[in-house]
This record gives structure tokens, C-alpha cells and sequence, in this order.
């Protein structure tokens, strides 16, 4: 439990903010008297994709009891500053609750936060009583969240799968890995992609990187990575043209997936394509979780990648 915010509650920051989704502005002192939940998330975070079913089924529990669930978008990425692209990721995901849009990070900062995600519990007068950064805790966090609105009941039974499902924490021994330049690291140059040592990449055709994304400047260029997880995620943008997509092949040591090893972006042959700036599973194993070699193949310029990430 945290009362870290006495003198003014960081929700003042709300009523500074131009654009909302799924609701009008929710100003601070509409919330007096009410208990919030603020989640701040950006919305190709592996880590909050598997938090949202827990937020999703708090506020279809507690909305008419007291709850008001805020969701703060605060981008990672450049097209997640993109208003279009935040409210198509929403109504695919089914985010139903409050949105305030947070582009500028001023919400972000009056919460003092580092983290996506994020759940901040903001009692009816204001103050900050709990928080919780990561995944996990959700039993916890529902107990401190049913405390502030006097209840003492079950807690929820949310069954997360497909994107949400929770990583096998015990078989992962990959992390979270940037293509771009700017936190980028463990990029092997040279090497062959049967020699990769684990958690290296490598990048193979014409590519530019910059800051954020490696960017694919003609057609069949190809990232390849070792890694050790059940699931392999790649953040990945088409070229910003109007109905622009590029087309994929995906591989796992060489072969394709398969059913027991394509994710839910790719066919059992491997085949997919990048339509709309978004997290991407290429890989779900329902087998070992040894190491392996993935690569992916583009048949079209202008793909942008971002991050991997696994589970």
C-alpha cells in the first residue's frame, strides 16, 4: 500500500487531456468518491496483453459497484502516438472501459511512473493506495482493490489465452530485444544463421536502422534469431501508405512451424503478413522448449521491426 501523493492527487492530470476513447473526459473531481483504477499500457506490450483480461474482467465485476477503470495509452513507438492506430488496437482487443489518450506523457509523470504496465488503486479522495508494475499479482491486486470499495468476496477466475496466455516463466530464457538502433543490442554481424549463439540476431538482405526499427529497404530481406520460449512476438509495421501489407514466411530451425509451433499470425506453413502496426506471434510451441532458430523472410519492402519478445 502506497499514500505516496497526499497534497494533490496525480488524477488532476486527467482533466489536461485532450482525447478520450469509449467515454467523455473524466475530469478529477467527477471521481471524488469513487475508486479508480488507472492502467497505464501502450497497446504492442506483450507484458500488458496479458494483463488486460484481469483489467477487463474488473471492471465488468465492480463498474456498478464503486470501480472506474481508466485506461492512460502512453506510446512506446512512434504509431503508437497514432490516434486511428490506438483505436483499432482498442476495439480489437475488446478495451471497452475509459481511455484518456497520453501522448505528451503528462498523466505518466504526474504518477511518477517508469513502467508499462502499470495499475495505480486511487481511493474516493484521491490518493494513490496501491500499485503494481509487470504482470502477476492479480489476486493481490484485486484483494487491495475490493478493500478500498468495502467488499471481502471471491476473487475473480479469468481464463487468459491466445495472446494473454501468461509466459512459461520457467522455460524462458529469452528477453525482450530491440532492432533498433537506439537500444538494440546482441546483434551478431557476419554470422550464419545456424551459428547464431542464443538470445543473437542477425539481419540479412538491404536494411536501414534507426532509432526505433530496422527498416526493410528492398524486397527478401530476413531476421534471423536463437532463442529459448514457449512463444516468439515480433513488433512489427507495414509501410505507411494506405492498405500497404507485407508478406512473410517464418521458420523454426530451417522448416516450417507447422500446427505445433505456428502462432496465431502464421499458418501452419509459416506464411503471414504484416496489415496494421502491431505485436505479431510468430511462435507458440506446444512441444520442447529447447533452443531454436528462427528467421522470417519478406517478400515485400518497407516492413519496420521493432522489438522480440517472448513468453
Amino acid at each position: 500500500m502506497s499514500s505516496t501523493h497526499p497534497l494533490q492527487s496525480p488524477l488532476a492530470a486527467l482533466d489536461r487531456a485532450p482525447d478520450w476513447l469509449n467515454s467523455a473526459p473524466l475530469a478529477a473531481d467527477a471521481l471524488r468518491g469513487h475508486v479508480v483504477l488507472v492502467d497505464i499500457w501502450t497497446y504492442s506490450c506483450v507484458n500488458w496483453l496479458r494483463t488486460l483480461p484481469y483489467v477487463r474482467a474488473w471492471d465488468a465485476r465492480y463498474r456498478d459497484r464503486g470501480l472506474v477503470v481508466v485506461g492512460v495509452h502512453a506510446p512506446e513507438f512512434g504509431f503508437e502516438h497514432d490516434l486511428d492506430n490506438v483505436l483499432r488496437a482498442a476495439g480489437e482487443l475488446g478495451v471497452g472501459y475509459p481511455v484518456v489518450i497520453d501522448n505528451d506523457f503528462a498523466i505518466w509523470r504526474a504518477f511518477e511512473n517508469q513502467y508499462w504496465p502499470a495499475v495505480y488503486l486511487v481511493d474516493g479522495d484521491g490518493r494513490v493506495r496501491f500499485e503494481h508494475f509487470g504482470e502477476g499479482a492479480y489476486e493481490e491486486t484485486e484483494r487491495a482493490l475490493q478493500q478500498l470499495l468495502g467488499l471481502d468476496e471471491e476473487t475473480t477466475a479469468v481464463d487468459a489465452g491466445g495472446l494473454a496466455e501468461a509466459a512459461e516463466w520457467d522455460a524462458l530464457g529469452s528477453p525482450e530485444t530491440y532492432l533498433g538502433k537506439g537500444r538494440g543490442e546482441r546483434r551478431s554481424r557476419g554470422a550464419s544463421v545456424d551459428r547464431l549463439a542464443l538470445n543473437h540476431w542477425a539481419l540479412d538482405g538491404d536494411w536501414s536502422v534507426g532509432a526505433e526499427a530496422a527498416v526493410l529497404d528492398a524486397a527478401g530481406g530476413s531476421i534471423a534469431y536463437r532463442f529459448q520460449a514457449r512463444d516468439l512476438n515480433l513488433v512489427l509495421a507495414p509501410p505507411p501508405e494506405a492498405g500497404a501489407e507485407v508478406r512473410f514466411t517464418v521458420t523454426l530451425d530451417g522448416a516450417p512451424p507447422g500446427d505445433g509451433a505456428a502462432g496465431l499470425d502464421v499458418d501452419a506453413a509459416g506464411a503471414g503478413a504484416v496489415t496494421e502496426p502491431r505485436m505479431y506471434q510468430l511462435i507458440r510451441q506446444r512441444g520442447g522448449r529447447g533452443q531454436r532458430t528462427f528467421a522470417i523472410a519478406f517478400a515485400d519492402p518497407g516492413v519496420r521491426a521493432y522489438v522480440f519478445t517472448f513468453g
